[in-house]
């Protein structure tokens, strides 16, 4: 870790706890700051707070009193990425002047190794986790931190120079750095997403945007050429850029005539991909120019994506029970995540499992996308939604109660040869408590049928 004295003796707020303002305020305690941590948490049963308390910082819980501004002159605020700019702490810090950041700005600060960044919509785990493997598998010491569950602050303090932190960044994350400057960086993609957060889809990809604005022309930012506005955003950055696209030559990497390429290279077979679909193939070329540009060799491109088999949750695939392909994409609680999804596989031979909270939406957008199904199994509160439609279009249907009895469904109707897909198109809220319960639920069960098989 860096020795750095920016912090030592200055007041500094942390709002919010939860994994990354603990690491934050550990962090900040041994850079000699004088800290005080907020949490909306009731003290009791708030682990972190207790943890903190016991090192001798200042921990307030249960709710956000702005007369600690009167009370205390800070300097800095480090905020949660999840609380947002309207808190009236955070407003109160901006009204005072006093900077904001979040704690991925202490990573880079701290940090001997040099930064991958990873953001985007959709695949920004997926991606980080094969950037990762393949790194890994070629002899390099590369570290997962930021928004895939391994604070940036915590990973970055322990660091060191000849490794590598692979690191995934939400907009939240982003809206909060100062100085932060990633070796590459990497867009995977942009759609429509927390506008409820944002406000509006410019000020989402604004946001996103962030991660390139301290690079230069010695850093690279990797862009995603299937989407129209990324040709543009390539003409606004001080930052070298590189590409990845299907079905079209680019310079990066690309995939053309069933191969995959870089820089006219050809690194494997497309077929030889673990992971089914189109964002799955644009993941793994987004991963090959990472991987090239620091000089990687193909051996360890090739035999990291032709075994990777996903993210946990995120269109992971979990074997098969008689001959039948199982796959676990409870993350997508999205309709646009289930279109993705769908793209990599053969609906003549494909049960879907879907359904879980009604958010109040249609899903028409889903129609073209499950035509041609062989099965659906339905279930939650969309269950009659998703019915209605898969009647509309002739797909059989079957409601049941969960993910675990949709999976004994399903290989009860499945023949070898067919692949099951659980990829909901919504939330998990009406029968889980996060996308992780129904994804393990669903996993547990699949166990029990390989067992019995």
């Amino acid at each position: 870790m860096k020795k750095i004295s920016d912090y030592e003796n200055k007041k500094v707020l942390v709002l919010g706890l939860a994994k990354s303002g603990l690491a934050a305020a550990q962090l900040l305690m041994e850079l000699g700051a004088k800290i005080t941590v907020n949490d909306g948490k009731a003290f009791e049963g708030n682990n972190e707070a207790k943890i903190l308390s016991e090192q001798g910082i200042q921990v307030i819980c249960g709710s956000h009193p702005v007369e600690l501004f009167d009370q205390e002159d800070f300097e800095l605020l480090v905020k949660n990425p999840g609380i947002p700019y309207e808190n009236p702490m955070v407003e109160r810090a901006m009204a005072l002047g006093i900077p904001v950041i979040t704690e991925v700005e202490l990573a880079y600060q701290v940090s001997e190794a040099d930064i991958i960044g990873v953001t985007g919509t959709n695949g920004k785990t997926t991606t980080v986790t094969m950037i990762a493997d393949i790194l890994n598998a070629a002899g390099r010491t590369a570290k997962l931190a930021g928004n895939i569950g391994f604070p940036s602050s915590e990973v970055a303090s322990t660091a060191k120079a000849d490794e590598l932190l692979v690191t995934e960044l939400s907009s939240f994350q982003l809206m909060g750095i100062r100085s932060f400057r990633p070796k590459i960086a990497l867009i995977t993609n942009i759609f429509s997403a927390h506008l409820d957060y944002h406000g509006s889809q410019e000020a989402y990809e604004a946001a996103k945007w962030e991660i390139q604005k301290n690079m230069t022309h010695e850093d690279v930012l990797i862009l995603n050429f299937n989407q129209e506005k990324s040709l543009a955003l390539a003409e606004k950055t001080q930052a070298r850029v590189l590409a990845f696209a299907t079905g079209r030559e680019v310079d990066g990497a690309y995939s053309l005539d069933g191969k995959l390429y870089y820089k006219g290279e050809v690194v494997m077979a497309e077929a030889d991909l673990a992971l089914p679909g189109e964002h799955n193939l644009e993941n793994a070329l987004a991963a090959i120019v990472v991987a090239k540009l620091l000089d990687i060799g193909k051996q360890a491109i090739q035999e990291t994506l032709s075994h990777f088999s996903g993210v946990k949750h995120r269109n992971q695939y979990l074997g098969e029970v008689a001959g039948v392909k199982v796959y676990n994409d409870s993350k997508a609680t999205n309709i646009l995540a289930t279109q993705k999804a769908l793209s990599g596989f053969d609906n003549s031979k494909l049960w879907l499992l879907a359904g879980g909270l009604d958010r109040g939406n249609s899903f028409d957008e889903l129609a073209e996308y499950i035509s041609g199904l062989k099965g659906m199994i339905v279930f939650g509160e969309t269950a009659p939604k998703l019915e209605a439609l898969a009647d509309e279009l002739a797909i059989p249907v079957i409601k049941s109660e969960n993910v675990a009895t949709a999976l004994a469904l399903a290989l009860s109707q499945a023949e070898s040869g067919d692949s099951i897909l659980l990829s909901p198109a919504c939330a998990s809220w009406d029968q889980y408590k996060t996308f992780e319960e129904r994804g393990d639920l669903f996993i547990s069960a699949f166990e029990t049928a390989q067992k019995g098989a």
